[in-house]
C-alpha cells in the first residue's frame, strides 16, 4: 500500500473512531470555576475517556447547588459534586464525609482504593437508582476554624455560633450536641460570614485557607483546632444508563490514580498555614472529641443520614491503621 493509501486509511480510521464516540456532558462544581483544581483534573479526565468511547463535555460550575439541580433536571449526564452534596445520590459514598470517620490522609488512601477496587461486595453500593459513583478525589482534611484561639476544648465551644451547611443535617446536629448555635449557610456564603465576624467559628478544609481567605475571619486572636473534623472529597455521580457498559469501574480507577496529585495540592495548602495559627488539642482533648464523633455518627447512622456499610468500612481502616483505639476494643459501628 503507497504512503497515499495508508495516509487516507489512517484518516478514515481516525474520523471512525471519532463518530464512535459517546457525547456526554459533565457539570462540574469547582469553588474557582474553569481555573480550578478540580476543574483541570476533570480536563485531563476528558483526555483518557477519549479511550472509554466518550466525548466529555465540562461545564463549570461555581455553584454546587444549581450543578446538582441541573444533573437531576437532565442537563448533564454526570457531575462533579462535594461528597456531602452528593449523598443524596448516594448515601454509601456521601457517608465518606462523616464527622471524625477518616483521621488521617492515609486512611482516606485506602477508602479510596477500595472504592476503584472494582469488587462486586463494594460495586453494589455504588450504584443507586439511575445514578453511579464514578470516582473520588480528596478534597482535604476539615477543621474547625476559630475567632478565639483560647478555645482549645469541646466543652469551650458551647454557646458560640457556628456556620453550617443547610444540607448537611450532621452538622447542625454535631453543633447542637456540644451547645452551638448553628447558622444555616451554604458552600458560597458560610466563609463570607466567618470572615465578617456574624459566626464565630466555621468548619472547612485546608485549602479554604487561602483560597477563602479565612485568616482575615480568624484576624487577630484565632486559629484552626489541629483535630481532622473529617475528609472532603470531590465525587463523579453518572446517570449510569447513559454510558457505556464498564464506564464506571475505568472512570474509578482514573480518578484513584489522581490521588497523589490532589494530595499535592493540599499539602501546598497546609504548608500555607503558618504555625502561629494552630491551636493544639491535647491527647485528652482529642479522646473527647473521639468519644463525641462515634456518638453521633452512630446516631446519624440510625436516623438514616449514614450508611451503616460504610461505617462498618471506615470502622474497620481506622482500626487497621490505629488497632489501640478505644472504639476497636468494643466496635459499634
Amino acid at each position: 500500500m503507497g504512503l497515499v493509501a495508508l495516509a487516507t486509511a489512517a484518516m478514515l480510521s481516525l474520523s471512525g473512531n471519532a463518530m464512535a464516540l459517546t457525547k456526554r456532558s459533565f457539570c462540574v462544581f469547582d469553588l474557582i470555576g474553569a481555573n480550578g483544581d478540580t476543574f483541570n483534573i476533570m480536563r485531563d479526565y476528558k483526555t483518557a475517556a477519549v479511550a472509554w468511547g466518550v466525548d466529555v463535555e465540562l461545564k463549570p460550575y461555581t455553584d454546587e447547588k444549581i450543578a446538582s439541580e441541573d444533573l437531576k433536571a437532565g442537563q448533564c449526564d454526570a457531575a462533579v459534586l462535594t461528597g456531602i452534596r452528593g449523598r443524596q445520590f448516594n448515601r454509601y459514598t456521601g457517608s465518606m464525609d462523616s464527622i471524625g470517620a477518616i483521621p488521617t490522609y492515609d486512611a482516606m488512601r485506602t477508602v479510596i482504593a477500595v472504592i476503584a477496587s472494582n469488587s462486586p461486595s463494594v460495586n453494589k453500593h455504588l450504584v443507586a437508582g439511575p445514578y453511579e459513583v464514578g470516582g473520588i478525589v480528596p478534597l482535604g482534611a476539615a477543621f474547625l476554624f476559630l475567632k478565639d484561639r483560647e478555645i482549645d476544648t469541646v466543652e469551650e465551644l458551647a454557646g458560640k455560633s457556628i456556620a453550617v451547611l443547610e444540607y448537611d443535617s450532621a452538622q447542625a446536629h454535631m453543633a447542637s450536641r456540644v451547645g452551638m448555635s448553628p447558622v444555616m449557610s451554604d458552600i458560597t456564603n458560610f466563609s463570607t460570614r466567618f470572615n465578617n465576624g456574624s459566626v464565630d467559628v466555621c468548619f472547612a478544609p485546608v485549602m479554604g485557607y487561602s483560597a477563602l481567605e479565612l485568616y482575615k475571619g480568624m484576624a487577630p486572636d484565632g486559629g484552626l483546632q489541629d483535630y481532622v473534623l473529617g475528609q472532603l472529597s470531590a465525587q463523579i455521580i453518572l446517570k449510569h444508563e447513559k454510558f457505556p457498559e464498564g464506564f464506571g469501574e475505568k472512570s474509578r480507577a482514573f480518578m484513584f490514580g489522581q490521588f497523589d496529585r490532589a494530595m499535592k495540592l493540599i499539602d501546598n495548602a497546609s504548608n500555607e498555614i503558618a504555625e502561629r495559627w494552630w491551636i493544639r488539642i491535647s491527647k485528652e482533648g482529642k479522646l473527647r472529641y473521639d468519644e463525641m464523633m462515634r456518638e453521633a455518627r452512630i446516631g446519624l447512622t440510625e436516623k438514616g443520614v449514614y450508611s451503616k456499610d460504610m461505617m462498618s468500612l471506615l470502622l474497620k481502616v481506622r482500626c487497621k491503621q490505629e488497632p489501640s483505639r478505644a472504639e476497636c476494643v468494643n466496635p459499634q459501628e
